[in-house]
């Protein structure tokens, strides 16, 4: 390779051989970047995770606007714990699933809670059972399985619920909680805030964590140094130069999945077009790539 590829994880320089195609399928490939707003709630959760077991838990509410991050911390705390087997005191095989994380369900009543929650363990169960039935499922596998914490993510959903349906779901997790001496770690937008405040004494357990937007700083810059080590291009692009940072902050609005998506467009354009760095020109070509909480769809411009 005749150009300086320092810029470039160890990875992403192996790419750099590959076909047009393999670079396209890399660089749309899931992964997180951990800035240290990342890697500090990764810690908190551990935090929870680990500490003694008591008959009132603090729970914790990861709240953020769409697309800015919280379901890839989920992800990447639920990979830094997963599910494993222990032995008893007679050296029989036990499996222990420290995290299981489920969606809230979009049908807010504790019947689709407890689908959601099973659906979480990977495990067949029917959906016509009654609650008590799915209830006594889902018990049985907490037990079994030595679950230290649930995570509900998308936990807005259930501001589609009246008051009655959104009391006796919270109820519903409180008890869970206190049945099993475990944190519960929901996950949202804003919308999830209020949900809360409908039980003071659910409110009063559950601590508040707010992924903010990015501001356009120098830990912003460092966001974009970390994400160009990893856009199979030969030469660096320098994003975080004063003039691309701006372009790429004012297009994104530092929403740190906004701004992935369009480093993706604006480098597949130029794998494409077998440029070697992302211009300038390049970065306005894809100025459609707006913000997740626009109002309107985005309007793909060819």
């Amino acid at each position: 390779m005749k150009h300086n590829i320092k810029h470039l994880n160890e990875e992403t320089k192996n790419i750099l051989t590959h076909s047009i195609e393999e670079k396209i399928s890399y660089l749309h490939e899931e992964y997180s970047i951990e800035y240290p707003k990342f890697r500090e709630i990764i810690n908190l959760l551990n935090n929870y995770l680990q500490r003694p077991k008591k008959s009132r838990m603090n729970s914790l509410l990861i709240v953020g606007e769409p697309n800015i991050g919280k379901t890839s911390i989920i992800n990447k705390f639920m990979e830094q714990n997963p599910p494993y087997e222990s032995v008893d005191e007679e050296g029989m095989p036990i499996p222990v699933r420290p995290v299981i994380k489920a969606l809230a369900p979009s049908k807010v009543d504790i019947k689709s809670l407890y689908i959601s929650l099973l659906e979480g363990f990977w495990t067949p169960h029917n959906p016509n059972d009654t609650a008590d039935k799915l209830k006594h499922q889902f018990y049985s596998l907490m037990s079994e399985c030595h679950v230290s914490m649930i995570v509900i993510d998308e936990f807005h959903h259930l501001a589609g619920g009246t008051s009655a349906q959104q009391i006796n779901t919270l109820n519903t997790l409180k008890n869970i909680s206190t049945a099993f001496m475990i944190p519960i770690v929901v996950v949202g937008i804003k919308d999830a805030i209020p949900l809360l405040m409908v039980d003071p004494q659910l409110s009063s357990r559950f601590d508040i964590v707010r992924l903010p937007k990015w501001n356009l700083d120098q830990q912003y810059r460092g966001l974009l140094k970390a994400f160009e080590k990893r856009l199979p291009l030969s030469k660096p692009s320098y994003l975080y130069n004063k003039e691309k940072a701006t372009l790429l902050y004012t297009i994104s609005q530092g929403n740190t999945g906004d701004l992935q998506r369009l480093l993706i467009e604006c480098t597949q354009y130029a794998i494409n077009n077998k440029l070697d760095c992302i211009s300038e020109d390049i970065i306005k070509k894809f100025k459609w790539v707006r913000p997740t909480n626009s109002l309107t769809p985005r309007e793909i411009i060819l």
